[in-house]
């Protein structure tokens, strides 16, 4: 598969999420949509590493987002666990921004 439409532009809030389901080669893949304090724009792995939650419903600093069950932080950009208790990245995914649509690949993690 190639980059998929997840969401538009006015979708994801500064420092907020936008939770979509894409289809990759596998099967569905849950990803947040993901607007940094900055303004830019990420694609990660919506299921933490450490508790399976849903990390869009976390709060976003920086460019890092914290799960909300037990405060694990990934760094935006490489999926990395910056604070415990997770020790195992989630994947990131390259994203692309054409016009107002954000595209992003499920099948070519980062």
């Amino acid at each position: 598969m190639t980059a998929q439409l997840a969401c538009y532009d006015e979708d994801v809030p500064v420092a907020g999420t936008f939770r979509v389901e894409l289809e990759a080669e596998s099967g569905t893949v849950e990803v947040a949509i993901v607007r940094d304090e900055a303004g830019e724009l990420h694609a990660i792995s919506d299921i933490c590493s450490h508790g399976a939650v849903s990390l869009s419903d976390g709060e976003v600093e920086d460019c890092t987002i914290e799960c909300w069950l037990h405060g694990s932080r990934f760094d935006l950009r490489t999926g990395k666990p910056t604070g415990p208790p997770a020790v195992r990245p989630v994947p990131v995914y390259p994203l692309t921004v054409d016009g107002q649509r954000v595209l992003v690949d499920v099948d070519a993690p980062l």
